[in-house]
């Protein structure tokens, strides 16, 4: 994976605040094998109450659930931001929904707030993965795994083609 520089590379900012990991550890094979696209997760702290996601990156929101949602950039990559894992178990419990299916976002709006000590109360990780759908596995220059995020700051780029 090129560490080089790209004026064309698409840039992702985290969605949550918390511990960066690799998408290797995420608990959940689909997103741990690279399956869903590259990228990274973010693990928020464990003594976090109510987070409100942000917008990835500058685009229109795709598709917008409790849990998930897509943002897809006007040059075409389209970003997937899951807060937790099998989190859809909820149906929607502990998530408030903030932007709708054809918004116009830019980087740091808000999409969704999650009562993060609630989700946890149910034995469901805050592990969030965030995704380049239909990426290679590798595809994303990441951050250094342990480092520390905040909400809006960058995560990662999708080098320029």
């Amino acid at each position: 994976m090129s560490t080089t520089a790209h004026t064309d590379a698409l840039t992702v900012a985290a969605p949550l605040p918390g511990l960066l990991i690799p998408l290797s550890e995420v608990p959940d094979p689909v997103f741990a094998k690279g399956l869903v696209g590259g990228g990274a997760a973010i693990i928020p702290h464990e003594d976090a109450g109510t987070l409100t996601a942000v917008a990835p990156l500058d685009g229109v929101v795709f598709k917008v659930m409790p849990h998930a949602y897509i943002v897809q950039h006007p040059s075409g990559p389209a970003v997937l931001v899951h807060v937790g894992i099998d989190t859809v178990k909820l149906q929607g419990e502990g998530f408030t929904v903030h932007a709708q299916k054809g918004d116009h976002v830019r980087t740091g709006d808000p999409m969704i707030s999650v009562d993060a000590a609630f989700v946890r109360s149910k034995n469901l990780s805050m592990c969030s993965p965030v995704v380049v759908l239909d990426t290679a596995p590798d595809a994303a220059d990441v951050l250094t795994a342990g480092s520390h995020v905040e909400a809006g700051g960058y995560l990662f780029a999708l080098p320029g083609k």
